[in-house]
């Protein structure tokens, strides 16, 4: 990586970590029970360990993503199942989802990734405690993460919202945090001039920004579209540092 590059990621990173969202903010308890549950829960320590060869952190899709979907999509599994005035069931479905963010990108270098790492994971996930309806669940989440595709509706309440969990969770990732690490490590991944990032930047911007309407949960879809926002705006920065010369 250039100086400049290196000048521009760390300037990013500042901005990227400036950014307060409420998410975080108005669910910290529910947030906090998720983390607790994908450190402590011996299921999520068991496929941790089990992904982990899996997990690819070269092209911005690794360990660290993959942790920080899981515990957002177990956050949101959490808040959408509060209604349901079960703890234990709650609980059951955090866990569900934290499983799918581990899950999802472990077959990421691959075409058809999505469908390759449900596939995988049914594998993954064959001598585990799970009835066969949460696997295929997990399956089908797994299956349908991807964004801009048109996937058929989940057999069941449960599958829907797993799938959305999951798929939320995961665009979530298209804000600041694609510029704390996901774009940095692509870049270098992909070997590309700093020429070839400025040229590309455009269009992944205006992809940034066709997310915002695509938020699949109840919450999501209020929460999610500042995540995007302020991806923008960090993103608009880091062009023009890009473009211009640096100290």
């Amino acid at each position: 990586m250039t100086d400049k590059l290196t000048y521009v990621r760390e300037k990013s990173r500042e901005m990227a970590r400036q950014c307060n969202l409420d998410f975080y903010i108005d669910f910290a308890a529910e947030h906090s029970l998720a983390k607790e549950i994908f450190f402590t829960h011996p299921l999520m320590v068991r496929l941790r360990e089990d992904v982990l060869p899996f997990l690819n952190d070269g092209y911005g899709h690794g360990i660290k993503h993959s942790k920080l979907v899981a515990i957002d999509a177990g956050t949101l599994g959490i808040i959408e199942t509060k209604t349901v005035n079960n703890p234990a069931e709650s609980k059951k479905f955090c866990i569900l989802a934290q499983m799918c963010g581990l899950l999802h990108d472990i077959c990421r270098l691959e075409d058809d990734h999505a469908v390759k790492a449900a596939e995988f994971s049914e594998i993954i996930l064959k001598d585990y405690p799970l009835s066969t309806e949460d696997k295929n669940n997990i399956a089908f989440a797994v299956r349908t993460h991807e964004a801009f595709k048109t996937w058929p509706r989940g057999d069941t309440s449960s599958s829907r919202l797993l799938s959305a969990a999951l798929y939320d969770a995961d665009k979530f990732r298209w804000g600041p945090d694609n510029f704390i690490t996901t774009l940095w490590e692509i870049c270098y991944y992909e070997e590309w001039t700093l020429q070839e990032i400025i040229e590309r930047f455009p269009a992944g911007l205006q992809m940034m920004e066709k997310i915002i309407d695509t938020f699949r949960t109840p919450t999501g879809r209020i929460y999610g579209p500042e995540f995007i926002r302020c991806g923008l705006e960090i993103g608009s920065g880091v062009y023009r540092l890009l473009k211009q010369d640096v100290p």
